[in-house]
C-alpha cells in the first residue's frame, strides 16, 4: 500500500454546520489512520479548536495546519508544539476594510490564539477572548484577522472585497458575509507543503478534501502536483473548479465516501 497524506478541512467537510460529527465519517477517518495513512487536519480554525476535533475524531495527527497555514503544528509526546509561525501587520488591511465595511466587526488572533474582538462578533469561539475598540486591533502582529459584516449577503459582500485591492495580504471568503484574512502568500497549501517536505511525502501521493473558498490554493496547489482534491457537495462552484473531483455534501457524509474509497483495492 502506498501511504497517502490526506489533509482534511474541519468546517463543513467533517462537521456539519452545527459541529456535529457523523458516525459514518468518524469510522471513516479512523479506518484510513489504521490503514496506514497519515490523516492532517488543514483549517482556518485555531490550535485549541483544531487540536479538540482531532481528539473528538480519536486521533493523534504527527501534525496540524491551522489558521489557513499560518500555523503549523508537529505532535511531541502529548502535545503540539508550533514548527511554522507566520505573522503580519493587520492595521493596513483593517483600516481599509473598515473604510469599505462600516458596520462590519472585527476579531485579530495573535500567534499564542488570544483573540481580540470589537463589538458584533457572532458564531466564534471567543471563549478567553477579549472585546476592545478597533483602534486597539491595530497595535500587535495578527496570525490571522476576521471581518463580518452581517448587513450583507455574499455576493454583495464579495463584491465589496473584491473593490478593496487588498495587498499583501492572502484572504478567503466565507458562505456568510465573513472574511478571513491570512499573511501575505499564506494558505493551507503553503501549509500542507511543510509537512509533506517533513515527512517526505510528495503532491502525487496527497489527497485533499474540502469546501471553502479558502481551500482553493490547497486544491490547486496538489491537482498541479498530481495530487487529489476533492470538493465536497455543498461547495461553491468556484471551489469545484478548482477540484480534480466533487463527492457528495457534508449532509450526505461526503468525506466518508471519498475516504472509503481509498481503502478499496485498485
Amino acid at each position: 500500500m502506498q501511504r497517502l497524506l490526506i489533509g482534511l478541512d474541519i468546517d463543513g467537510t467533517i462537521v456539519h454546520e452545527d459541529d456535529s460529527l457523523a458516525p459514518r465519517v468518524l469510522d471513516a477517518v479512523r479506518a484510513v489512520v489504521d490503514a496506514g495513512h497519515i490523516v492532517v487536519l488543514a483549517t482556518g480554525r485555531s490550535q485549541a479548536t483544531t487540536e479538540s476535533t482531532a481528539v473528538r475524531l480519536g486521533i493523534e495527527p504527527s501534525h496540524l495546519v491551522a489558521a489557513n497555514g499560518a500555523l503549523v503544528l508537529e505532535r511531541h509526546g502529548e502535545a503540539y508544539e508550533a514548527v511554522h509561525v507566520e505573522t503580519f501587520d493587520p492595521s493596513q488591511a483593517l483600516r481599509t476594510i473598515a473604510q469599505g465595511l462600516p458596520t462590519g466587526s472585527f476579531m485579530v488572533e495573535d500567534p499564542t490564539g488570544h483573540r481580540r474582538y470589537t463589538n458584533g462578533m457572532v458564531d466564534w469561539n471567543l471563549d478567553d477572548g477579549e472585546m476592545v475598540p478597533f483602534e486597539a486591533l491595530l497595535e500587535k502582529p495578527a496570525l490571522r484577522v476576521v471581518v463580518m459584516s452581517p448587513d450583507h449577503d455574499v455576493d454583495e459582500f464579495l463584491e465589496i472585497v473584491e473593490s478593496m485591492g487588498l495587498h499583501k495580504v492572502s484572504y478567503a471568503i466565507g458562505y456568510s458575509s465573513w472574511l478571513d484574512i491570512a499573511p501575505d502568500g499564506v494558505n493551507k497549501a503553503t501549509g500542507l507543503e511543510i509537512v509533506g517536505e517533513k515527512l517526505g511525502i510528495p503532491r502525487d501521493r496527497m489527497v485533499v478534501v474540502g469546501d471553502g473558498r479558502n481551500d482553493i490554493d490547497m486544491f490547486r496547489w496538489v491537482v498541479e502536483g498530481g495530487g487529489r482534491a476533492v470538493a465536497m457537495g455543498q461547495a461553491p462552484d468556484e471551489v469545484k473548479d478548482a477540484a480534480s473531483d466533487v463527492t457528495g455534501s457534508v449532509e450526505e457524509d461526503g468525506l466518508a465516501l471519498v475516504l472509503e474509497g481509498l481503502l478499496v483495492p485498485a
